[in-house]
C-alpha cells in the first residue's frame, strides 16, 4: 500500500512560519512587490505554494499571466529563502504521535511512504530534515506544490512517481494508495483519483469538518489500525 502523507497539519503542527515567510520574500524579489494587508486573508489550508502566490500576486495586481510566465522563478526563489530561513530544529513542531507512527509504517513490510503536499518540493524536504522525519521520503518520491497549482494533480503524480521505483516501472495503482491528511481538499484530491483517504484532526478542521474521508482519526495515534482497517 502506498501511503501519502501530507506535511503541515498532518505530520507538522504550527511549523510553517519560516515557509510563509520564504514565500513572501520570493515574491517580493521576482515581482518586486509587497503583498498588501488583505493577503493575509488568502487561505493556505490545504492548497498548493503556488495557488496561495498566485492569489497574493492578483490582490497586488500582478496578472496571473504573469505568474505563469516567472513561474520557475518563483520556485527556485521560494526554496533558497526556506533553505535560509528554516529553523535548524523543527521537532518541537512535529503532530502529536508523527515520530513513532512513521516508524511503525516504515518498518511495515506491505507500506511504502510518500508525499502528497502543497510544499514545493525543496522546501518539503528541508521541512521534514529540520524535523528528523525525513528518513521515510525517498529523495524525488511524492507529488509537491511544484509540479503543479491543483492539488488534484498531485496523488497521480506521486503514484506515476512510486510506480518507477515500486512497481516496475508502472503507475502505482490508485485502489492501493491512501492519501493521509488534514483538511477536506486532502480528501478531495485523493477522491478525484479514486484513492483512500484517512483524515486526521490535528490541523485546523475538526473531526465533523472531515467526515467524507474513508476515516477519521482524532491524531496519528490510531493510523496503523486504520490502515489495517483500509488493506
Amino acid at each position: 500500500m502506498l501511503l501519502l502523507f501530507d506535511i503541515d497539519g498532518t505530520l507538522l503542527v504550527k511549523g510553517a512560519d519560516a515557509h510563509a515567510a520564504a514565500v513572501v520574500a520570493a515574491l517580493c524579489e521576482v515581482w518586486e512587490v509587497e503583498p498588501p494587508p488583505r493577503a493575509h486573508g488568502v487561505e493556505a489550508a490545504g492548497r498548493t505554494d503556488q495557488a496561495i502566490a498566485r492569489d497574493i500576486l492578483e490582490l497586488a495586481g500582478v496578472p496571473a499571466e504573469e505568474f505563469e510566465r516567472r513561474r520557475d522563478d518563483f520556485i527556485f526563489a521560494t526554496a533558497s529563502h526556506y533553505e535560509r530561513l528554516v529553523p535548524d530544529d523543527l521537532s518541537d513542531r512535529l503532530a502529536p504521535h508523527a515520530t513513532e507512527v512513521l516508524a511503525q509504517v516504515t518498518e511495515h513490510p506491505s507500506y511504502h511512504c510518500s508525499l502528497v503536499t502543497g510544499n514545493i518540493q525543496q522546501v518539503a524536504r528541508l521541512k521534514l530534515g529540520a524535523a528528523g522525519i525525513l528518513y521515510p521520503f525517498a529523495e524525488g518520491q511524492g507529488g509537491f506544490g511544484s509540479d503543479s497549482d491543483d492539488r488534484n494533480d498531485l496523488p497521480p503524480i506521486a503514484r506515476m512517481r512510486a510506480g518507477q521505483l515500486w512497481n516496475g516501472g508502472d503507475a502505482w495503482p490508485a485502489e492501493r494508495t491512501v492519501v493521509i491528511g488534514d483538511t477536506p481538499r486532502d480528501i478531495a484530491c485523493a477522491r478525484a483519483d479514486g484513492a483512500l483517504v484517512v483524515a486526521v484532526a490535528t490541523g485546523p478542521f475538526a473531526a465533523d469538518q472531515l467526515a467524507e474521508a474513508d476515516v477519521v482519526l482524532e491524531d496519528l495515534r490510531e493510523l496503523d489500525a486504520a490502515l489495517a482497517s483500509l488493506s
